[in-house]
């Protein structure tokens, strides 16, 4: 894996894939227990929640497992990774879950050929569960679970003031407005 900028990673994307398949993207949602995966449709413009991984210290040989095959199942580019910036900017303490997990995903060695950025996290969780709060989820597990995948959504996804999402900031950037595609 090789970690590039955001803007590197989607022209990558826009510029890769086969002419069956368009090269799409997986966002995570990196927690100390669970990580939330959300892949790109294939004109990497909606984010969908997909499932969720667990994770331990030992795992880490079984996920890349999981995530090579994930890359070849839906055609993914890179993964864009959910980082948490405190509010000034800098690294959170958070920050050395995601580093580590993509460090010990990289001397794996079984996903060589995908790239990987960071995008900002802020907030994703916080969206999420305020959003199911009024759904009442009675198991704490389930909840969790629904919780990490759609902060995986919101990394990829969403855009307004408080959290933009890596495919709207990107279409905004590659993708004039009114441009129709083929």
């Amino acid at each position: 894996m090789r970690l590039l900028q955001a803007e590197e990673l989607f022209r990558k994307v826009l510029e890769g894939g086969s002419k069956t398949k368009a090269a799409r993207l997986l966002g995570l949602d990196v927690g100390s227990k669970y990580v939330g995966l959300a892949v790109s449709d294939e004109k990497n413009r909606i984010a969908l929640p997909l499932s969720v991984l667990s994770r331990t210290k030992t795992n880490i040989n079984l996920m890349a497992d999981d995530f090579k095959t994930l890359a070849s199942k839906y055609s993914l580019a890179g993964f864009v990774v959910g980082y948490p910036f405190n509010l000034h900017g800098q690294h959170s303490p958070d920050a050395v879950q995601v580093r580590l997990l993509a460090g010990e995903l990289c001397k794996t060695g079984k996903l060589d050929d995908l790239c990987y950025t960071y995008w900002d996290e802020n907030f994703t969780s916080k969206c999420v569960e305020a959003l199911l709060h009024p759904l009442n989820l009675k198991n704490r597990d389930e909840a969790k679970t629904i919780t990490d995948k759609f902060a995986a959504v919101c990394i990829l996804q969403v855009h307004n003031p408080d959290i933009k999402g890596y495919l709207d900031n990107m279409n905004r950037k590659f993708r004039p407005a009114g441009k129709s595609e083929a």
